[in-house]
């Protein structure tokens, strides 16, 4: 026991020697004002012959009173970076930075970042483009030690939007809860990259995890009160985030059917619920007494999220085990003179949709396919064309993408292979579990993701934009949460912003330490990817 221990102590010790090691072999060549930039931008310009020097005191002019946070933001910036106060000024002329707002710009999200040896000058589109300039113009500071030492800030000239608008987390109260302080601090760590989604996973077979007034009985010992969520959603949007709620059905809903065992299928009713295990249990779909309740908690979740979106599941449906089995179900085929069980997929979503578009909000739903392997023809069932499709399963994302560009449906792209961040990051990786054989991960597989295949423009219009999920069964903490996440979403992150002939592996790679180092000082648990520094 004595040598097992002393072996354990051993391996910390020498990971940690690692780590520092590592951390000085990179700054090595990491001492430039582009070596941090993740995602890298559009178009940048450096001219390091051009300095401009700060004084002990900042002026900053801001032409609204919309961009109060962006102030706020950036004398925390400098505060850090350099130990100065930033001050509000009403005059442009004396200020040293300017954050204002150009509606000329092309996309929301589109800012335009220029220093001179006179001032610093952040353009955007709306109060979120002129936020993301500053978090560029943050790791700029970041990336050139030297000079912002020195209180300096090297010349540069920025013109940046991004590939797509959507650009999402996803977490997974559900399975385990996170407490809304712990959302917070994961929030503030994903707009560092750019990223302005995030989903909630708040229901499964295992829990959950947000109070329904007309049904009470849904709450498990740790859920979200409407306060709690009110909270959230305040503090996100601030930061330019909208919070994304998803309510799965018809599948993986054991925990509500172990409340309310007359809403499965009627040869399901009687059957053992056991949280977290029992699976496979859907919704009846040939039960009026479904949609009432559904619509009462679609009614509640729509009141609590400003998102225009809500999620409603659709994936992994084990229609055999359940309406193919179900007398109520067959009566429904009947009426509607159906051949195939999926079908039924039509009306219950007919009705699930009718409660979302009555409560104003607009559907996403997991794009499932005819087939859960290759080869697949089309989708599992006729999609609503409101219907926004998130395209995930391993190996079939790009029939996925072909067969919704034919239909018209916009998209949302999260391949299990490139951005399932549960997934063990490297051989021996954590989980420590594997239960349903994993594949691996790593950090350059998940940067080689081209979200649009190669596919012909006519092919990618309708992609809204990449998202990273992160199941919950093995994340038991937020410190879990943010290992598995970085540094795999800052690959994600240039995923989603970084267009294709911007990008390079050889580049980002040497541009992944100098962010785990401000992790790391930030207090984030993160993963060392020592096997790309070889």
């Amino acid at each position: 026991m004595k040598k097992y221990l002393l072996s354990i102590m051993k391996n910390k010790f020498l990971n940690v020697v690692l780590f520092l090691l590592l951390m000085m072999s990179c700054y090595i060549y990491a001492q430039d004002n582009l070596s941090a930039l993740i995602p890298m931008p559009n178009k940048v310009t450096s001219n390091p012959n051009v300095v401009l020097v700060l004084r002990n005191q900042v002026n900053c002019y801001i032409e609204t009173d919309n961009l109060e946070f962006e102030l706020n933001t950036l004398s925390s910036i400098f505060e850090k970076r350099f130990g100065i106060n930033v001050k509000r000024t009403a005059e442009s002329s004396e200020s040293v930075v300017q954050l204002l707002i150009d509606k000329s710009l092309k996309t929301k999200a589109h800012y335009q970042l220029s220093v001179n040896e006179k001032r610093v000058v952040i353009k955007g589109a709306t109060a979120a483009a002129v936020f993301y300039g500053l978090m560029t113009l943050d790791q700029i500071l970041a990336g050139d030690i030297c000079t912002t030492k020195q209180k300096s800030i090297v010349s540069i000239e920025i013109d940046d939007c991004p590939r797509f608008d959507y650009r999402a987390l996803m977490l997974d109260p559900a399975r385990n809860f996170l407490p809304i302080n712990d959302i917070k601090f994961y929030i503030d760590q994903m707009v560092k990259y750019k990223f302005n989604v995030l989903q909630l996973h708040l229901t499964d077979d295992h829990g959950w995890s947000i109070w329904i007034e007309r049904h009470p009985c849904l709450a498990g010992t740790r859920f979200y009160t409407k306060k709690d969520i009110q909270e959230l959603v305040d503090y996100a949007a601030m930061r330019h985030v909208q919070v994304v709620p998803e309510v799965d059905m018809p599948g993986h809903m054991v925990f509500l059917l172990s409340k309310y065992p007359n809403l499965a299928c009627i040869h399901q009713r009687k059957s053992e619920k056991i949280i977290g295990k029992t699976g496979h249990m859907m919704l009846c779909a040939g039960n009026e007494e479904v949609y009432a309740v559904m619509d009462d908690i679609i009614g509640e979740v729509a009141k609590m999220f400003k998102s225009p979106f809500i999620h409603l599941g659709g994936d992994e449906a084990d229609i055999p085990k359940n309406w193919a089995q179900c007398d109520l179900c067959r009566i429904l085929m009947e009426k509607r003179k159906y051949t195939k069980p999926s079908q039924l997929m039509i009306p219950f979503f007919e009705n699930i949709l009718g409660s979302v578009r009555k409560y104003g909000k607009k559907p996403i739903l997991w794009l499932e396919l005819d087939n859960v392997y290759p080869p697949a023809d089309d989708y599992l069932f006729p999609y609503p064309q409101d219907a926004t499709l998130v395209n995930w399963r391993e190996g079939m994302t790009p029939t996925g993408l072909d067969i919704s560009a034919k239909k018209g449906h916009n998209v949302i792209m999260a391949p299990s292979e490139y951005t399932y961040f549960d997934y063990p990051q490297y051989k021996g990786e954590l989980p420590e579990y594997n239960n349903w054989g994993m594949p691996m991960t790593t950090l350059e597989q998940t940067y080689r993701l081209d979200p649009g295949y190669g596919r012909p423009l006519s092919n990618q219009r309708l992609i809204w934009g990449v998202m990273g999920a992160l199941w919950g069964e093995a994340i038991i903490d937020i410190n879990r949460a943010t290992y598995m996440t970085f540094p795999r979403a800052f690959a994600l992150a240039e995923a989603g912003w970084t267009f294709m002939e911007n990008r390079s592996w050889d580049s980002f790679k040497r541009r992944v330490f100098p962010n785990i180092t401000e992790l790391m000082k930030a207090g984030v648990s993160v993963r060392v990817p020592f096997e790309i520094a070889r």
